[in-house]
């Protein structure tokens, strides 16, 4: 007869996804993990595999939400501008928010630690870049179908250049002292759209 589960799976991959946003992938033992989760370390192998396996399931599981944020708030009815100008802004926002600045975003983190030394984790940054810029295009080419974007403006190149400045606006955030340098900079940027 199998063994039931006593713990929550779901809880406890939000539990580990939360210590590696914090902490980042070398910072955080397995011990630590065993800590948080408050479960055996042979039940966190059994369930998700080992801590770099569990890593990636966690990076998995922030990608999907984000990814999900972002599409309600840049697919809706209506005007598609309005929304990507509120998408720039809350990350702009967002990035030097003393709640959120501490940590910053998961993708950016996972991305400046493993992306260059590991395979897995800089395939899912990517994805997760592609999603993002894919969800602006969408909404520019929106835009540019309703009238709402000047003439001549390359949709492509006008998403690609919103995903590097939010990553860097990410970045910037972790450190910078001043948040009107961020915000200053996300507004001169949206101003390519009028």
């Amino acid at each position: 007869m199998a063994r039931t589960k006593e713990f929550d799976p779901d809880a406890a991959l939000q539990s580990a996804l939360e210590l590696f946003w914090q902490r980042g992938y070398e910072a955080t033992s397995m011990a630590d993990l065993v800590d948080r989760l408050g479960i055996g370390r042979a039940s966190i192998y059994a369930t998700f595999g080992n801590k770099h396996e569990l890593y990636l399931k966690a990076l998995d599981r922030y990608g999907e939400a984000h990814t999900a944020i972002l599409l309600r708030e840049l697919s809706g009815p209506g005007p598609a501008l309005p929304a990507v100008r509120a998408v720039v802004r809350r990350f702009a926002t967002d990035s030097t928010a003393a709640t959120t600045r501490r940590d910053g975003c998961f993708v950016t983190n996972t991305a400046a630690e493993l992306g260059a030394r590991d395979s897995a984790a800089a395939r899912r940054v990517e994805q997760s870049w592609e999603r993002l810029e894919t969800l602006l295009h969408s909404a520019l080419v929106r835009a540019a179908a309703q009238g709402e974007l000047a003439p001549g403006r390359d949709p492509r190149a006008l998403a690609r250049m919103f995903l590097v400045l939010m990553q860097g606006m990410r970045v910037m955030g972790r450190a910078c002292e001043d948040p009107a340098r961020v915000r200053e900079a996300a507004e001169a940027a949206l101003t390519l759209l009028d």
